[in-house]
């Protein structure tokens, strides 16, 4: 295993823990994927059984767009492999793909009208980068996958009605701050909801301008913001004695 895919690998065990610390997880279920380095037509996935606070770097199957184990020992979850693969197919760009039925997306997700508004400053983060999906069941085909990336399009994030949400990055660090901010955007809307209160929605021009400015804010004297974020929230990790890095 060259260096490259232990850090993609290191990377990817660290999301699972964190998704655990924050509460994004569901025991073994729900997935996290991100494309082998090197490579346009296979994946990391944790191998089904394993709860979320004891995935390793180790633990990783290596498996291909038609299903086969290329590397690692354990079973693939139907739904995971079904979501999955065709997401990574659509959008080799995703090279990270996350999906759960955390809490507060989740909730927004079975609103009648699933919209995260444009209240928050972390909401106007997201804006123009969601996508929406009807829920049809289990994705126990390939076809559910399909019809998901079809939904996504070029867009980051898929909020999967009466079900959950998918976030998409170029690496593991990227996705996992896409799924961070925006459970963070769900969960401030839905506490101000729950009051009872119209929302105060941001208007123009300071609506367009913060859009503007999250992307030229992107760096911190020539360091990505995203990037800090990750090793800051893997060094917590290292702190508690966590052994993802195994």
């Amino acid at each position: 295993m060259d260096a490259a895919e232990w850090q993609a690998r290191v990377d990817l065990a660290a999301a699972h823990r964190l998704a655990v610390h924050f509460g994004y997880h569901e025991g073994i279920d729900n997935h996290f994927t991100l494309l082998a380095p090197g490579h346009a037509d296979r994946f990391l996935l944790a191998p089904f059984g394993l709860h979320w606070s004891e995935i390793r770097a180790s633990d990783f199957l290596v498996v291909d767009f038609s299903g086969n184990k290329l590397a690692g020992a354990g079973p693939v979850e139907d739904t995971a492999f079904h979501i999955h693969a065709p997401l990574h197919a659509a959008r080799p760009d995703a090279r990270c793909v996350m999906h759960t039925h955390m809490p507060y997306a989740t909730a927004l997700s079975m609103l009648e009208e699933p919209e995260l508004l444009m209240a928050s400053q972390n909401a106007i983060g997201f804006s123009g980068l969601v996508a929406l999906c009807d829920y049809e069941g289990l994705a126990l085909d390939s076809g559910e996958g399909r019809r998901m990336a079809a939904a996504l399009g070029g867009k980051s994030v898929l909020l999967l009605r009466n079900h959950g949400v998918v976030t998409t990055g170029a690496s593991v660090a990227e996705a996992f701050n896409t799924l961070y901010f925006f459970e963070r955007a769900a969960m401030t809307q839905i506490l101000a909801q729950s009051s009872g209160q119209k929302l105060r929605l941001v208007g123009e021009p300071a609506l367009g301008r913060t859009v503007e400015q999250y992307t030229t804010s992107a760096l911190v004297e020539g360091l990505d913001r995203i990037e800090l974020h990750f090793a800051a929230l893997k060094r917590m990790l290292d702190r508690q004695g966590s052994d993802y890095a195994a």
